[in-house]
């Protein structure tokens, strides 16, 4: 018999003997909000909810219903004849779930089904796709225990067991939903399973699937089709091997909850530990709500403690931003986390925990109505802040892939604005994950520059020393080097004076991402843009997607370089890339991001790193107050330090919308009137936040 005969019959024996009844066949649009979510939605539709009658039997014993489901956001709940059978799952993959249906419930002739947003959600926008659903006249865990796979994953390099993400699809590009509950070595959600070894075996309903193996972002991605029929148990051998180098960097993930402890999200922090392993992280923060939690003895009782070194934390949450801080001591108090102001906040936090690092995280989020990085509070041109910034709030997320922003590089335009404050401040990239595979830990990482011999037993306190100085990689499917003169990398201070500034950048991913853009910064400002076309793959044995050096021009000042690359996003379900978190526009896009950190560059050669609100200053001080005095100094600098000066007139009471003062910045150097026209803008836009949040509906001049 030959092989597509053979995977014919085994297929067509799959549950051969189940009775099964059919309720909806298609997939149906429902929507539940006043507007569309998506672009990739139509603009209207009829329907939000699903009701369907059916005819059926009693059912004497537990029977299974099933249905397919996609783009699923917000919570919506199935019933059946009145009585709620459970809720869809909180994910936007496209999945296969079920629900057990209790003896007795489904009746003789008509049952009504219906699907509908909680009503505590029928406000919020949120576009999905349900159907294909059907009866099985059998338990739900008969349904699901039909078939095995035995699967093992090697490291090509050494072929021992290697801790493990496993995606399975079905035939239709579906997730599953398995037989197999978590345990100590394995933690499972529809169509995925972290395996703490590499080993495990899933159960699942006969049938045809693609399996996939991966281990984060370092590593390939193995591949295997494979049918298995009912009582059978079907082979999954892969082997996994390291494609992006990363030699001299640790991966951190400096935000990770458990909804042991945070009590939401759906990762216990059993499953934590094997995901955390599973994602090739090397050292994972502890973050959840306003408490510490140490992973250590968890993670020896797992037997995963030597692919991590864990460090203590807190997410510190309260209702004016919230605040990564560690590492933590064993048995400090968490910090009161109500006190109402940042100075209040920030005196209690070192008072009680004295971090190292205390990380701004999700700044451009809405929580408890306050945006930190919002115009209500902050000038993005300027970063002028209405609270008082703390000396020791020294890192900032710059990507969260839980909470990924509609402009993806909003947030590193921030952390850009607040180098040029002269602030020092490390850009973060991190997961925010609660949960076990929808927003799944590790995805944004950060890379810090340290010993990483031995993941087990990395140096905390030179890699959290490295983390403060900036000397970090920020990772979110791609890594951006970016190295001058051959020495400097981010967070050093290359000397320019009189000195050539040549640049190496190399751009790095495995291979299932991409490339497609580099964008080169200096003080914020973009000073060069590169298309990198798809085969531009140089290195394969290191990851290196794309890499050049440039000689760039003389700078007349100190300024800070920073590279970032960015890529279209990914869809597959083994490393899908979340759509924004608190969209503000239809485009549900997404991208992949890797960001160097900052070099700074030291042109006026006094050894330190000056900034562009230090040269602002200097100019407004020595022209004491002659406004035509700082615009000639400025033909010398370039827009960031204009901006400073703007800022600077301001709050000298000259406003910057004055026919005075716009008609003086029309004398200035282009550079200049770049900067002048960069304040205004931020200063337009912080105005009309102000006084749209006080009732004021004008417009702001």
């Amino acid at each position: 018999m030959t092989m597509p005969c053979l995977l014919s019959l085994l297929l067509a024996t799959c549950g051969a003997d189940v009775a099964t009844t059919t309720v909806v066949s298609e997939l149906r649009h429902l929507r539940s909000g006043p507007v569309r979510e998506w672009s990739e939605f139509p603009e209207a539709t009829q329907e939000t909810r699903l009701e369907v009658t059916f005819t059926a039997k009693s059912n004497a014993s537990e029977w299974a219903l099933f249905l397919r489901q996609q783009d699923v956001k917000q919570i919506w709940q199935v019933q059946l004849n009145g009585q709620k059978l459970g809720e869809l799952t909180r994910d936007e993959n496209d999945m296969l779930v079920g629900f057990p249906v209790p003896t007795e419930l489904l009746r003789d002739g008509d049952n009504h089904l219906q699907i509908a947003a909680r009503s505590s959600d029928a406000a919020l926008s949120d576009d999905i796709r349900v159907g294909s659903i059907r009866l099985e006249q059998r338990p739900l865990r008969e349904a699901l225990t039909e078939a095995v796979l035995d699967i093992d994953v090697r490291d090509v390099a050494t072929q021992q067991g290697l801790p493990c993400r496993i995606t399975v699809l079905n035939a239709d590009g579906a997730l599953p939903m398995l037989g197999t509950p978590s345990s100590e070595q394995i933690a499972t959600r529809p169509g995925l399973a972290y395996l703490a070894d590499g080993r495990g075996r899933l159960q699942l309903p006969a049938g045809r699937y693609t399996v996939y193996a991966g281990r984060g972002f370092e590593y390939s991605l193995a591949r295997q089709e494979i049918a298995v029929a009912a009582g059978e148990t079907a082979q999954v051998a892969l082997t996994l091997q390291r494609e992006v180098s990363t030699e001299g960097y640790v991966a951190c993930d400096t935000h990770v909850h458990t909804l042991t402890h945070s009590g939401h999200g759906d990762a216990t922090i059993e499953e934590r530990m094997l995901t955390i392993a599973g994602e090739g992280i090397e050292l994972p923060i502890a973050t959840d709500h306003n408490l510490h939690i140490d992973y250590e003895a968890l993670a020896q009782k797992l037997h995963v403690r030597q692919y991590f070194t864990p460090v203590t934390g807190n997410e510190v949450t309260t209702g004016r931003g919230h605040f990564n801080v560690f590492p933590v001591q064993a048995g400090a108090t968490p910090p009161n986390h109500r006190l109402g102001t940042w100075p209040e906040l920030f005196e209690e936090i070192v008072r009680r925990t004295d971090p190292a690092v205390i990380v701004l995280n999700h700044a451009q989020d809405l929580h408890s109505g306050i945006r930190p990085f919002g115009p209500k509070l902050f000038n993005a041109a300027v970063a002028e802040h209405q609270e008082a910034w703390p000396e020791r709030l020294n890192a900032m997320e710059v990507v969260n892939s839980g909470a990924t922003q509609t402009d993806p590089l909003q947030l590193f335009h921030n952390w850009m604005a607040l180098l040029n404050r002269g602030r020092t401040v490390t850009p973060i990239g991190s997961s925010d994950s609660h949960d076990v595979g929808r927003h799944f830990v590790g995805q944004a990482r950060t890379y810090v520059r340290c010993d990483d011999r031995d993941p087990g037993r990395i140096p905390v306190a030179e890699a959290i020393d490295s983390l403060r100085h900036g000397r970090v990689l920020v990772s979110y499917g791609l890594l951006t080097e970016l190295v001058v003169n051959d020495r400097f990398r981010s967070g050093d201070l290359a000397p320019m004076r009189d000195q050539p500034c040549r640049t190496t950048i190399r751009v790095l991913g495995p291979h299932w991402v991409q490339a497609r853009q580099l964008l080169l910064y200096a003080n914020g400002q973009m000073i060069r843009e590169v298309a990198i076309p798809p085969d531009s793959r140089t290195d394969s044995s290191t990851g290196v997607l794309w890499s050049e050096e440039w000689e760039l021009p003389q700078f007349a000042h100190d300024v800070h370089l920073v590279a970032i690359a960015v890529g279209p996003g990914l869809e597959q379900p083994y490393w899908r890339t979340a759509k924004p978190y608190q969209p503000v526009s239809l485009d549900g896009s997404t991208h992949v991001i890797g960001c160097s950190g900052a070099v700074w560059l030291d042109v006026d050669g006094d050894g330190r790193p000056t900034s562009a609100r230090d040269y602002a200053e200097r100019i407004f001080a020595d022209a004491t107050g002659d406004v035509t005095k700082q615009l000639a100094a400025l033909s010398r600098y370039d827009a960031a330090v204009a901006a400073h000066v703007a800022h600077l007139q301001d709050r000298a009471g000259l406003s910057p919308v004055s026919e005075e003062m716009q008609r003086a910045w029309r004398t200035a150097s282009p550079a200049a009137r770049t900067g002048f026209q960069n304040y205004v803008a931020a200063w337009r836009e912080c105005e009309l936040a102000r006084r749209s949040s006080t009732g004021e509906n004008q417009k702001a001049p």
